[in-house]
């Protein structure tokens, strides 16, 4: 089926080259400005995905996201940060890239175009039925993110996809489809730009919406976070003493105590 490749068409401007560096950066925050309403008209597309993923975890399943190049990347990074955030354990929410953790820094010459690698990816975590995958792509055309919901859909392991083009390969492939049309980039075709930010945007919301439904949050806090550094640590002591109006020599014991904040608190009570 044909479909309008958005995200390759001409940019709205011309002659970037003979901007001044003023002139850039308003115009790419100009274009920038647009794009949380574009993910916004995808709300609704959003939460029918999250609704799936929170009960597929709620019944032990994991969360995944496969990708190439930017969309790859974008996907590990809020895989990595859950866990921090969350308490999560590693494999609870699992980012896979065409081209393996090089493709990560460097990029991996064809990875994308293979077609197999993802099943082989996702059969590395015995993936099965209680799971949910969100292939990433802006073009929706991705060989590697399509040839894995092609695996997935065989195996009744539930989809998603994030693209920016509607009625894309992607877009009909997955099962809870997720379209933000950003429209044309910056500079013609660099679907890191907004394309990037949409789905940075989307992974946001679908993380920190799924962690709060399974109860990670406390209030507006982060409780069940990993205290990995001083930072994390004073910011666990500040949420201890303001839960339970206690001083701050009485907090830090807790902490020292207990690890983290929940803990610290449900100890406290009892």
């Amino acid at each position: 089926m044909l479909f309008d490749k958005i995200t390759e068409s001409e940019s709205n401007y011309n002659h970037l080259e003979q901007m001044s560096v003023t002139d850039l950066l308003t115009n790419i925050n100009k274009e920038d400005q647009t794009v949380p309403f574009a993910v916004q008209k995808a709300i609704p597309q959003i939460e029918t995905a999250v609704n799936k993923i929170v009960s597929q975890l709620k019944n032990g399943g994991r969360l995944f996201y496969i990708g190439a190049g930017t969309s790859g990347r974008l996907g590990i990074v809020d895989a990595s940060e859950c866990p921090p955030t969350f308490g999560v354990d590693y494999d609870k929410v699992i980012g896979l890239i065409a081209g393996g953790d090089t493709a990560i820094r460097k990029a991996v010459e064809n990875a994308e175009d293979n077609t197999n690698q993802a099943e082989i990816d996702l059969k590395e975590y015995q993936i099965n039925s209680n799971d949910f995958v969100i292939g990433i792509a802006a073009s929706g055309t991705t060989p590697y993110v399509l040839g894995g919901l092609d695996f997935c859909k065989k195996n009744n392991i539930p989809t998603s996809g994030i693209t920016c083009n509607a009625n894309s390969p992607l877009a009909l492939a997955a099962d809870f489809p997720i379209v933000v049309i950003v429209g044309s980039e910056f500079v013609t075709g660099s679907s890191r730009m907004k394309a990037g930010t949409a789905q940075k945007l989307v992974l946001n919301m679908i993380s920190t919406t799924t962690m709060i439904q399974l109860g990670h949050v406390k209030g507006n806090k982060m409780v069940d976070m990993k205290l990995s550094n001083d930072k994390l640590i004073n910011r666990a002591v500040k949420m201890v003493m303001d839960e339970l109006n206690i001083s701050q020599e009485e907090a830090i014991k807790l902490i020292d105590k207990f690890g983290n904040v929940r803990l610290a608190i449900n100890n406290y009570k009892k």
